[in-house]
């Protein structure tokens, strides 16, 4: 079984037993952090995917780095014990949160500029958005100051690019015709 594969089912899993118990929230919560933690500390990153620790080392060093866990959260670090599958709990998180914002019908707007959003771009961005969905939207902003200014905006399969390297590519391409 593929670690993707893997970590669907394992998400769809962790997310029935949160709903039941009425703690979806709660686990996506816990989720977006790990999936964070994972992502940016390469330490427990390559702890986890160390194939000479033991499966209880990494049961034990989880439960005390996420302490502050919901128990569904934390039964997902029982359950990878039991089946030594601690290398993909990252992209189980991952999947989880966006299991959990299909299911409450938010969609993920990348939203990639030059310099870190200000409150006047965020508008104008909120602004085209609601042009490209009509679903509540979350906004992941990536810096790229290759993209010179304005913004690029990825929604699913949908992309609209409003940024100045994108407007010079342009006007190249219009000059050399």
């Amino acid at each position: 079984m593929s670690g993707t594969r893997a970590a669907i089912r394992y998400a769809k899993a962790i997310l029935e037993i949160a709903q039941s118990k009425g703690v979806a929230d709660a686990v996506n919560a816990d989720m977006k952090t790990i999936a964070l933690t994972v992502t940016e500390n390469l330490e427990l990153k390559n702890f986890i995917e160390n194939p000479t620790l033991k499966v209880d080392q990494k049961q034990s060093a989880l439960l005390e780095v996420f302490a502050d866990a919901n128990s569904v959260t934390k039964s997902l670090f029982h359950l990878l014990f039991e089946n030594k599958r601690f290398e993909i709990l990252g992209a189980i998180a991952s999947e989880y949160n966006s299991l959990f914002d299909t299911m409450n019908g938010v969609e993920v707007a990348t939203v990639t500029t030059a310099v870190p959003m200000d409150e006047a771009l965020e508008a104008k961005v909120l602004a085209k958005i609601a042009t490209l969905s009509d679903k509540k939207i979350t906004i992941i902003n990536t810096v790229d100051p290759a993209i010179i200014g304005g913004f690029i905006i990825r929604i699913g399969d949908k992309q609209y690019n409003a940024s100045v390297a994108n407007r010079l590519q342009v006007l190249k391409r219009e000059l050399s015709n």
